[in-house]
């Protein structure tokens, strides 16, 4: 919680009293209302502050808030993994961008309000927005670095609150808010804005433009393949894809359209092809090691996309396997290292059904090879995943012990960690992965062989993570959404 340290006067925009509502479209607009009013009111003063230097009085607005408060043990649909409250109690989550998240807080809200047969009530939450984050939707405008401003910043506005700013949450603690309440959704208003500022730092693009399916990839070659089929896609009436964001929020709507390269490319660069209702497809180049697997997941989740899937190059480590073949994960052994205070490696990620299916269809639609005779290009089991991209270079005798009792058929420095945050994150996962080497049968990745396996492989591969990703896209969310991600204790929103 925040703790005043000056004598300031405190200034504060007038918001209307609670309301309860019992039609989600109208709650929701009341947050955008409530939301709009706090940040304008912050970029205003900050803004005359700015200006004129005056720092006689300080300014602080708040996130709007949604809170629903039952009595009843009411029986709800049990199917559902979502839209329900664990028991009676009064349950709160603080809001940021309601026009970001409209349709989800839209669909969260009508089922928790159908489920439990009550109203929720908006109003203003106890939690100040930061003016780093409320300023973040003027891109004229940017907060100066400490020291940098005539004045101190911390004692005119708040800024972001690590109390607030964590995962908490989704890894089982502090599940009770200082209030009494219990979180009603997966992250603070706060942690989520954090997100959305990283995000927009690190990929290029904000987040605007992200699409609910999102393709994780290690290798430039995947966006090349991707531009290539949106454009296809545009050219496409039918498509129903309507347009192609690069970084810098470059879009284009028209196949033949220039997408300029930024002069300097961000640490991951994303592409979005976009669809009505965010039901397109986004691919995140993450680059290569667990650490960039996890910060970009870590960021993403905030969005609840439907589904994320890694599809990239893995080491091959069976004798059988080809270079090219595919690797459709079933289990992961993790050896990342960079989730272990957050989800122990004793934890057993679960494979998802609809989307091992969904993949599996994918590829045989592709290859257009089915039953026992998929066998011959892929191959489903255990992948491994390091954090060290040199291992062989070591003593073997360790890691190969391990990945033979583990029975790994695979292994990559990405794959378990995207997995394993899906599953910290409730977002459903799944990888389907290429053989690019065979390290410990003599088959290094060297540059005539890479060259030859790229020009052949990955534009089939890529075709067949977008169509895995075309087919979940008509599933009913709450089939896709399995109960294997959720505790005990499970917040009702996704």
């Amino acid at each position: 919680m925040f703790e005043d340290t000056t004598d300031l006067p405190l200034r504060t925009p007038q918001a209307p009293a609670p309301e309860a509502f019992h039609d989600a479209a109208q709650a929701v607009a009341r947050l955008k209302q409530l939301y709009s009013e706090a940040t304008g009111f912050l970029t205003k003063h900050f803004t005359e502050v700015l200006g004129s230097g005056d720092t006689s009085q300080r300014f602080r607005a708040f996130y709007p808030e949604i809170r629903i408060t039952t009595t009843s043990y009411r029986s709800v649909d049990s199917r559902l993994s979502f839209g329900h409250v664990t028991e009676p109690g009064s349950y709160t989550a603080t809001i940021t961008r309601p026009d970001l998240f409209e349709n989800y807080l839209t669909q969260q809200i009508a089922i928790l309000i159908k489920n439990q047969g009550v109203p929720v009530t908006i109003g203003a939450s106890t939690t100040p927005i930061p003016v780093h984050f409320a300023v973040l939707n003027d891109p004229s405008l940017t907060v100066p670095q400490e020291g940098a401003a005539d004045f101190t910043l911390r004692d005119i506005f708040d800024v972001p609150d690590l109390s607030t700013t964590n995962d908490d949450i989704v890894n089982g603690f502090g599940l009770r808010f200082p209030d009494g309440t219990r979180p009603l959704a997966p992250f603070t208003a706060q942690r989520v804005d954090y997100s959305l500022a990283r995000l927009a730092h690190y990929t290029a693009t904000t987040p605007e433009h992200f699409q609910n399916h999102v393709l994780f990839t290690n290798y430039q070659f995947y966006v090349e393949e991707f531009e290539a089929y949106a454009r296809a896609m545009l050219a496409d009436p039918a498509s129903g894809y309507t347009s192609f964001v690069g970084p810098g929020n470059v879009e284009i709507t028209s196949a033949d359209a220039p997408l300029p390269i930024p002069a300097k490319l961000p640490q991951m660069p994303t592409y979005h092809l976009k669809r009505e209702g965010g039901g397109g497809i986004t691919l995140v180049n993450i680059g290569v090691g667990p650490s960039n697997a996890k910060t970009a997941t870590d960021h993403i989740a905030v969005l609840r996309p439907h589904a994320w899937l890694m599809v990239g190059h893995c080491a091959g480590l069976r004798n059988t396997q080809k270079l090219g073949d595919f690797v459709l994960a079933h289990a992961y052994l993790r050896e990342d290292n960079v989730l272990n205070d957050d989800l122990p490696v004793w934890v057993p990620i679960p494979a998802l059904a609809e989307i091992q299916i969904a993949l599996e269809d994918a590829v045989e639609q592709i290859t257009e090879l089915e039953g026992y005779e998929l066998k011959r290009i892929m191959r489903t089991g255990t992948v491994a995943t390091i954090d060290n991209r040199n291992w062989e270079l070591r003593d073997q005798s360790g890691p190969v012990q391990r990945l033979s009792q583990s029975r790994a058929i695979a292994l990559d420095m990405e794959s378990a960690t995207i997995a394993a945050n899906g599953f910290r994150f409730r977002v459903p996962y799944g990888t389907l992965l290429c053989v690019s080497d065979k390290p410990l049968h003599g088959e290094l990745k060297l540059p005539g062989m890479a060259s030859d396996f790229y020009r052949t492989q990955v534009s089939r591969h890529l075709r067949i993570g977008i169509r895995a990703m075309e087919t979940l896209r008509e599933m009913p969310l709450e089939r896709i959404h399995s109960r294997k991600l959720r505790s005990f204790e499970e917040t009702a929103f996704l």
